[in-house]
This record gives structure tokens, C-alpha cells and sequence, in this order.
């Protein structure tokens, strides 16, 4: 009792420059940059919307009046559990002149038996196997080579898309014609497995896709989710296709920026993925995410914070925020923390109650604002609330615990290179040829 009698003496004594002083991390870095700067792009991006959409509605006929052949890659290993509901998913597509190539990695499950049956009953058009793990990258590079589609969508086989995901996708490319790449809207579809997917819901909902809105409408988006994306097939001949390695994502999203070509976040285009339902897998997932910006922001495209050849400004400004908000900023929260234990040891506890009160109120005020701009997927809003009070754990301490140790394994011991998630041969040839 005497505890909360402090707390909301402290409280109520606080002043606007001691409140300042004491949650200068959360009114700075988090409150400006993921609230207020995202609502105002937010309501630029719907007004621009509008004065967009004649534009929009005749690249939406000439690609309907053109029907360009598109290329459907699906690169995967021990997928076939799910290769039956994504095809599935496929042939009720709004856009039906596709050619569908599934690509089985080396799989020890029966992917190899499912695939051939799918070809065999023309549900897709060409079923490849690797005998030998080679990677996602070495997959997808395999189907590109059969591609006979003006553009390429690849997706994860573990993903269904909602009708006209495929057409939406494909807009940009006609009212755009610099457009290199464009990426879909991934939304977590089971959301109500566990409080891990449910947690991952509202992080792809609030943070993932509104973030994507805004870095997209700034020019400065940066990674097209392998899940579901599209390519001028021009374009990823042009960069040699997939790199070898972890964060092939992000990579590829960069090396498309570097040569001129835009990439744009289409929100209507709609993909739905089986999040990871418990916190071990979630962190195994994270750390391989963590590891690779530093490994393609700070190391590999390193290139793109000084002045080359392919030297773009809006590159450098993509670069700097994204260093800067998810690297330096990490970071920097363990200096305010250690401020706070020695300038303020005596408040700590009432400092570290507040906080928290603050955090569990803004994630709570972002999903409901943001719930304004959210495209479809209604019913998941109410059922995902009662969670949001939980954000404040789940980004300010367990992703961020995560993200610290992925920077550290990656900065010193260059960790990525021995991510299983990447054939041991492949990353030892990524390491040679530092890729």
C-alpha cells in the first residue's frame, strides 16, 4: 500500500521537465518517430490515395487488357504438408494467366511425392526438385531459370493469399514503370493459436504493415517480404537473381534500389502466414532476421553511405533510419537504463512502473488509431485487444533482448554464416566471397 501511495506522490510531483527528464527515451525516440510522424504520413498516404486513384484504375485496366504471363515461384523445404492449401489458394486467384514452379529444396519429408502429384494433375505447372540442399536462395534461382513470366511473384509455401492478392501486386508495375519490386501485406492467419501468434498478429498489423505504409510512402522501404513478392523479371535478371545466405529479403530489396528501380508496399495485397506459436521458435526466427541487417546494412551494401556509383541520397536516408532505429537505438536504451540507475536509483521502481504504464497506454492508443487504416482482416481486432497491454513486454523487452544478442553475435562473430537455416556449403561459399 505505502508503494502506491509513493507512486502517485511521485506522480503527481513529477513536472513536465523532471517527466521529460525521467521517459526522454519514450517521448523522443518511440512517441514522435512510431506515433506521431506515422498518423501524419498515415493521413498524407490516405489523402494521396484518393488523388492517386485514377491513375491507379487505368494501370489496374492496362494490366488486365495486357494479361502479361506471371511467373509463380514457391521455394521450400519439407513443405508439402502445406503445398495442397496454397495451391488451393492459387487457382482461386482473380489473375489466372500464371505459371506456377514449386521448388523442392531437398526435402526428407514427402514434398517430392505431393509436388509431382500436384504437377500430374495440372494444379502447377512445373514441380523441380534439388536433390541436394542448396537454400532457399539456390531454389528460387532454379525456378527463375524455367520462368517464362514477364514477372515473378515468389512466396513461402506456407502462406495462403486472399483472391485478388495476385492482381493487387501487380498494379504498381503499370502506374509505375521505374517499380522494380513490390511487396505484399503479411498478416498472421493463426493468430489465435497462442499469446506468441497473437503478439505477432498485432506487431504485423500496428508496426510491420503501417510501418511499411509509411516507409513506403517516404521512398524509403526496404524490404520486400519473401513471403510474397513481385518482380520485373528484367529487373532481378539485371541483379543476377538471389544471393546465397540468410536475409535474401532485405538483400534483394537493396540491390534493386541500387540500380534506380523503386520498391513499393501495396497494403491491398494480401497474404496470410502461420506465425510461430511458441516464444523458442519466435526466437530462433528474430535472431536470423537480427543477424542479417547488420550483415546486409553495415557489411555487405555498406557501399550505400558513400558516395560510389550507385550512391542514391533516399538509399543513404533508407540506410540511416534503419541503423539508426533498430541498431543505435537498441543500444542506446541500455545507456538510458544505466542513466536511470545512477542518476535516479532511489525512483527506479516508480520510474520503471510508469514506464511501463506509458508503454501499455501508447500500444493501446496505436492499435485503435491504427485500427482506422487497417485493410480488411476486421475480425481479428476485437479478438487481438485485450493483448495489446502486453506489447510492452513483448518489443521492449523480450525482441529487444533478442535483437541485442543478434547484433552482437553478428558484429563479433559474423554468427550468420553458421545459421542452419542455410546449407553449411552455401554459407561457406557466402563467407568467401563475403556476400
Amino acid at each position: 500500500m505505502n508503494l502506491l501511495t509513493d507512486f502517485f506522490s511521485f506522480i503527481s510531483n513529477i513536472g513536465l521537465e523532471k517527466f521529460f527528464r525521467y521517459f526522454y527515451f519514450f517521448v523522443i525516440f518511440e512517441f514522435f518517430r512510431f506515433f506521431v510522424l506515422e498518423v501524419l504520413v498515415l493521413v498524407y498516404w490516405v489523402r494521396a490515395k484518393r488523388l492517386r486513384r485514377p491513375a491507379m484504375e487505368e494501370a489496374h485496366f492496362e494490366l488486365m487488357n495486357r494479361r502479361p504471363l506471371v511467373s509463380i515461384i514457391i521455394p521450400g523445404r519439407n513443405e508439402g504438408k502445406h503445398l495442397f492449401k496454397l495451391v488451393e489458394s492459387l487457382r482461386k486467384q482473380t489473375y489466372t494467366n500464371t505459371q506456377i514452379i514449386v521448388v523442392d529444396d531437398g526435402s526428407d519429408d514427402d514434398t517430392a511425392v505431393i509436388g509431382r502429384n500436384l504437377e500430374r494433375r495440372g494444379y502447377v505447372d512445373l514441380f523441380l526438385r534439388n536433390d541436394v540442399r542448396g537454400g532457399k536462395s539456390s531454389a528460387a534461382n532454379l525456378a527463375l531459370r524455367y520462368a517464362r513470366g514477364e514477372f515473378i511473384v515468389a512466396l513461402d509455401a506456407d502462406c495462403n493469399y486472399l483472391p485478388d492478392a495476385i492482381e493487387r501486386i501487380l498494379i504498381p508495375f503499370y502506374y509505375d514503370k521505374m517499380i522494380g519490386g513490390v511487396g505484399g501485406s503479411v498478416q498472421v492467419y493463426n493468430f489465435d493459436d497462442s499469446v506468441a501468434s497473437a503478439l505477432q498478429a498485432i506487431e504485423y498489423f500496428d508496426t510491420i504493415s503501417v510501418g511499411r505504409i509509411v516507409s513506403s510512402e517516404l521512398g524509403i522501404y526496404r524490404v520486400i517480404s519473401g513471403a510474397f513478392g513481385a518482380f520485373r523479371k528484367e529487373a532481378i535478371e539485371k541483379i543476377g537473381g538471389w544471393d546465397v545466405g540468410p536475409g535474401m529479403d532485405g538483400d534483394i530489396s537493396v540491390k534493386l534500389r541500387k540500380l534506380g528501380y523503386k520498391v513499393k508496399f501495396e497494403p491491398d495485397a494480401i497474404c496470410r502466414t502461420n506465425a510461430p506459436s511458441t516464444f523458442k521458435k519466435l526466437a530462433k526466427q528474430r535472431l536470423r532476421w537480427d543477424k542479417s541487417l547488420i550483415r546486409f546494412r553495415l557489411r555487405k551494401h555498406n557501399d550505400v553511405f558513400f558516395p560510389t556509383k550507385t550512391f542514391l541520397w533516399i538509399n543513404f536516408f533508407s540506410f540511416l533510419e534503419n541503423v539508426f532505429y533498430n541498431v543505435f537505438l537498441n543500444f542506446k536504451w541500455y545507456f538510458y537504463l544505466g542513466d536511470m540507475f545512477i542518476n535516479f536509483l532511489s525512483f527506479l521502481p516508480f520510474i520503471f512502473i510508469a514506464n511501463i504504464l506509458l508503454y501499455a497506454t501508447y500500444n493501446i492508443l496505436k492499435y485503435l488509431i491504427f485500427g482506422l487504416f487497417r485493410l480488411r482482416r476486421k475480425e481479428a481486432i476485437i479478438y487481438l485487444l485485450p493483448y495489446t497491454p502486453l506489447m510492452v513486454f513483448y518489443f521492449g523487452y523480450f525482441l529487444r533482448i533478442i535483437r541485442t544478442r543478434a547484433y552482437l553475435q553478428e558484429f563479433f562473430f559474423k554468427a550468420s554464416y553458421n545459421d542452419n537455416w542455410n546449407p553449411s556449403k552455401s554459407s561457406r561459399a557466402a563467407k568467401a566471397l563475403r556476400i
